[in-house]
This record gives structure tokens, sequence and C-alpha cells, in this order.
């Protein structure tokens, strides 16, 4: 269900060089001020979102990154594999299940190499309808030295708004928490098209006859193998056509690319000789909604919202951490990422940052107000306007998220470690330990 539009407050990369900088003057925390518009985006009463635009060298770098999402979620493992090993790739998916909707590859940031400039040369090459090996190879050559750029920039955007809201908070907590972190995790993120859900099933099927012929397939296996034969490509995260379930980001900010698009269709050419891994080819296409698809849920106003942010800016979210740091002068956004309706064969690309304070930060609740507690955990609604039948659906969705979302109280208390909440959150929504990937 696609809720109304909000559009990003945009904030120029020269405005923030500006605020961040050490000369940067106490007038600019007067109201009507760039810093005061920040904080009131990212406050309890805004979105808990803002968009950086004009910032050097992301559009060229988003733009390089992106699409190889794509090409590396339609390898097929033993291709992917070394690859990902080469350039120091990890997953937070399980990349053999035939039936995922998402596929994301993860590194380790490192803030010492924030500022210091990769010794590689990102040129503008166009992706195209795949056939080309030596594009291809080339574009994969540049993988790690473009994610790793693309991260380092993101990061300094995070560090450099966390001065700013420092300065209208007072004291340093948002920034030294990052910087005592000491890493940052990116991660390039793929959601599948119904195509490419396609591709990928067909080679785990050939692969598995081929392994079956070979004599390398156990009875286990082959059962396995049957199941996943007749899984239906229907979107298996809920009813209401989610690619990423309703949750919050638990670190201090999330700095996300403006998401690309490709229409995709069923090609049977190898992406190099002597493989069995088939590809789409694809091209860019525009947002069938003219926005990004990132849908946010606001329990002041009972409301769902769609994010609309300007072409190839960089946008910075609020995290829970930042919420109970900033003692809810910044607000943790409650969102999903939902599929274009009826648009079967366009998948969604983006790189995010996730930027956190260190494992053994330790959250106070004290002169945390308590209002915010008793809203963030109040039942959710859904705005009550339209036909009967639109309420129904509004409804509907709003029982979801109540069955999915844990309460912040339910896995906050007070003098506990960034470790220990960040496990519970993540054991709460995903089951298992809560332990997060070292890649």
């Amino acid at each position: 269900m696609e809720g109304e539009v909000v559009e990003l407050y945009e904030l120029h990369y020269s405005d923030l060089m500006q605020l961040s900088s050490e000369k940067a003057s106490s007038e600019i925390q007067r109201p009507g001020s760039i810093s005061t518009n920040v904080m009131e985006n990212l406050g309890p009463d805004g979105p808990g979102l803002i968009a950086v635009t004009g910032v050097p060298e992301a559009s060229n770098l988003r733009r390089n990154l992106l699409p190889l999402a794509q090409k590396l979620a339609l390898l097929n493992n033993e291709d992917r594999k070394p690859l990902l090993k080469e350039h120091n790739l990890g997953s937070d998916v399980p990349l053999k299940n035939p039936n995922r909707n998402v596929s994301s590859f993860s590194m380790q940031l490192n803030y010492e190499q924030c500022h210091e400039r990769s010794d590689c040369w990102v040129d503008d090459v166009e992706f195209g309808n795949g056939d080309d090996e030596e594009v291809d190879q080339d574009q994969f050559k540049k993988l790690g030295c473009t994610f790793k750029e693309l991260g380092y920039c993101m990061m300094d955007i995070g560090l450099r708004l966390a001065q700013i809201c420092d300065k209208v908070i007072g004291g340093q907590e948002l920034q030294q928490s990052l910087l005592e972190s000491g890493t940052a995790k990116g991660r390039l993120i793929h959601y599948h098209s119904a195509v490419d859900n396609d591709i990928v099933r067909e080679a785990a099927k050939r692969n598995g006859q081929a392994k079956a012929r070979n004599g390398k397939v156990n009875k286990n296996e082959q059962s396995s193998l049957k199941q996943r034969e007749i899984v239906s490509s229907k979107d298996q995260s809920n009813d209401y056509g989610l690619w990423q379930q309703w949750h919050y980001d638990y670190g201090i900010f999330t700095v996300l690319t403006d998401p690309m698009f490709l229409l995709s269709s069923h090609q049977e050419t190898p992406t190099a000789v002597g493989t069995d891994s088939p590809i789409s080819s694809e091209q860019e296409f525009p947002s069938p909604g003219g926005h990004t698809y990132l849908q946010i849920f606001d329990p002041k106003k009972n409301q769902v919202f769609m994010v609309k942010a300007p072409s190839e800016s960089l946008i910075l979210q609020v995290g829970e951490a930042a919420d109970i740091l900033s003692k809810g002068k910044l607000r943790a956004t409650l969102h999903c990422v939902c599929r274009p309706p009826k648009v079967e064969n366009l998948s969604r690309e983006t790189f995010v940052v996730f930027l956190q304070p260190a494992w053994s930060k330790q959250f106070s609740l004290l002169d945390y107000p308590l209002a915010l507690l008793a809203l963030s955990d109040q039942k959710y609604g859904v705005c009550t306007k339209g036909t009967e039948k639109s309420r129904q659906v509004q409804e509907e969705l709003s029982h979801e998220i109540q069955k999915i979302v844990p309460p912040l109280l339910s896995r906050l208390k007070d003098g506990m470690t960034f470790a220990e909440f960040s496990r519970g959150t993540t054991k709460q929504y995903y089951g298992g330990k809560g332990l997060q990937s070292n890649k």
C-alpha cells in the first residue's frame, strides 16, 4: 500500500561543509537557520530523514557501483564466492537460498581510512545489456575500490551531520560515539525483481541437476531441490508486497543512496566463458511512482508516508541509538521498503552505510522524555481517511506492524551496552542469537 509522499529536506553539501567547520558561528542555531531546519527534520516532529545534495563524486560512484549489486546477486555461488573473497565482501543473507528476495554484500569500513583518498581510479563506465564480458570484468575489478570510496564519502557525511547535531544539542556525544566505534558497515543491496527470482531458481535447479548427474547430491538435497521447484515466486515477506519488512535501524545514523531501478529481461547468455551463471539484461528505469519506495510510519500522525528524495542524493536516516543518546531530540524512523505494484520485472539497487556507536557504549534512560517512550510503544494505527476498503487495508497494515516491530522498552534497559541492545533487537526481529556478521 502506498501512502502519501513526503519530500525530504535538502541540505547542500557546501552548507554541510560550512556548518561542520570549526569556524562555524553559533548564530547558525538561530530560528530559521539551516542547522535548525536540519534538527527539525531529524527531530520528533520531522520524518527523521534528510537528503544531502551536490556531494562531489557521489553521483559517479553511485552510477558505477549500484548496477553491480544485481550482477553479483545473479552469479552462481561457485563464481561469486572467489569474487567476494577477492574484494573482502561478505553477506548478511543466505545467498545459497534460491528463493531469497534480497541479496546484500557487506564490508566493514574503518574511520581511520575515511579521510584517506583511495588510489583507485573509477572511470565513468556505462552498464549496458550485460553481454559484454570485458565491461563486466572491468566493473568487478573496481568493485571493492568503488565500494570503499562511496562508503568513506558517506561516513564523512554522517560524521559531519553528527557534529552539526551535537552543536545544537550540546556536547559531542554523537560524533565521539561514532569515532569510538572505529568502524561502520557498508552494504550493497539488490532487491530482486520477479525475473531475477526466476533466474536464480533456474540456476539453482540446473546446478542441482548437474550435481545429481555427477553423483554429488544425496537424498536430502534432492528432496530440498524438489521443494524449491514448487515454491511460488510470490513475495514471501508478507501480503503487502514488501521487499524489506517494517523495522527501526538501531545504530546512530544510516546513510543511503537514492535507489536505482533496473528494468530486467531474461537472457541466457553466460556472464563469462565456461560458467553457467545466467544473467538478466538490464537498463536503468525511472521510479514508477517518482519516489524511492522507502516507506516510513509516523506514530504521531498515525500515517504512512512514501519518501521522495532528489535524484542521486544521499539520504541520512536517524537510528534508535541516536534517538537514545540525544534524549529524544533526534527521532528514529520506523520504515520498510515496498515493491512497485504491477511491475514484476523491476529491481531496486541501493548502497547503505550503517554508523553505530562502540559495542561497549552504555545507554542511559536518565532525562529521556517518558512521553516519547510511551509514544514509541503505543499501538500503531494509520490514518482513517479514504474509502471503507482503504481503511480496512490500513487497519490490516497497522496490525501487521504491531506484530512485527518490538517496542523499544522491550529491547532497551537502563545501563545496557550497545552490544546488548543490538543483540536483543536483532534477536527479536530475526530470531537466532542476534549476532551480526563480521563483514
